[in-house]
């Protein structure tokens, strides 16, 4: 039996997952198995069920509760399903809802990157890719051309804060990630070296004069890559850029002399992807 609860106190302290608490408070670092992160959009929160995330309440368009949502409702149990009218609801959490509902689900714990790489072919590595939308799009685009996997640095930003979730489309939750390397040091101090002992070549995308095409015959019969790309503006640190088997770029026309980061992550996985 659902159990539905109209919402008449914005200031219920049950709310405060969707109007108060910051992404950062959801991901509660000091106690990570009590963490959560809010899926947007009925599609989103089917994905992650799929996925086996663990959902905590419902946040929903009264309009929606026996129509687009209502297998939602079902699969989620007996968990708590707060609603209201949609003007109420963007009140509450200072944004027009996606198709109308929002779900508050348990943070998995995450794969080893031994566990992400077990079986890849080809995966995408972030460095500190910072921009939420830009991390989602990644996301979507590996999901869409064949990257097996994807690792971030610890600098990045989390793929399961509510706008990359909803920009990839749920992707993130189709797709294996994890974090590589450690806060306290370049992760490619050791990050390298462990792909490197998990049989991986890695490739920079990078500017440099000393770089290969994407479309690089050695480049593409790699029969397992790393795709590393950098953070937004800065592009990879040199460091990394000087421990990578490859340095490849994307010709540019026009004078253009480089893509945005998800934009460029489309072109590679492309080019690159396990087909």
């Amino acid at each position: 039996m659902p159990n539905i609860i109209e919402i008449t106190d914005f200031n219920a302290p049950e709310l405060d997952i969707y109007a108060r608490l910051t992404e950062n408070q959801l991901l509660n670092r000091h106690e990570p198995e009590k963490g959560l992160f809010i899926a947007e959009s009925p599609k989103v929160i089917d994905r992650a069920l799929d996925a086996g995330c663990v959902p905590f309440s419902l946040l929903l368009e009264k309009k929606h509760i026996e129509r687009q949502a209502k297998n939602i409702i079902t699969r989620c149990g007996n968990v708590p399903v707060y609603t209201a009218e949609f003007d109420i609801l963007t009140q509450l959490t200072g944004f027009a809802l996606t198709r109308g509902a929002l779900c508050a689900m348990y943070r998995p714990k995450l794969p080893s990157v031994e566990d992400i790489c077990k079986n890849a072919k080809r995966i995408a590595i972030l460095e500190n890719v910072m921009n939420p939308t830009n991390v989602g799009a990644i996301f979507r685009s590996a999901a869409a051309l064949n990257m097996d996997a994807v690792l971030l640095t610890p600098a990045c930003s989390n793929p399961l804060y509510r706008r990359s979730i909803r920009v990839s489309m749920g992707t993130v939750f189709q797709i294996p990630w994890t974090f590589i390397g450690d806060k306290s040091e370049n992760w490619a101090t050791h990050g390298i070296a462990q792909l490197h002992d998990l049989g991986f070549k890695t490739a920079a995308m990078a500017l440099c004069e000393e770089s290969v095409n994407i479309d690089d015959p050695n480049l593409m019969s790699e029969s397992k890559l790393a795709i590393i790309l950098g953070t937004e503006g800065d592009g990879l640190a040199t460091s990394t850029i000087a421990d990578c088997d490859y340095t490849v770029c994307i010709p540019m026309s026009h004078g253009v002399d480089s893509l945005n980061v998800a934009a460029a992550s489309a072109v590679a996985f492309w080019q690159l992807g396990n087909r």
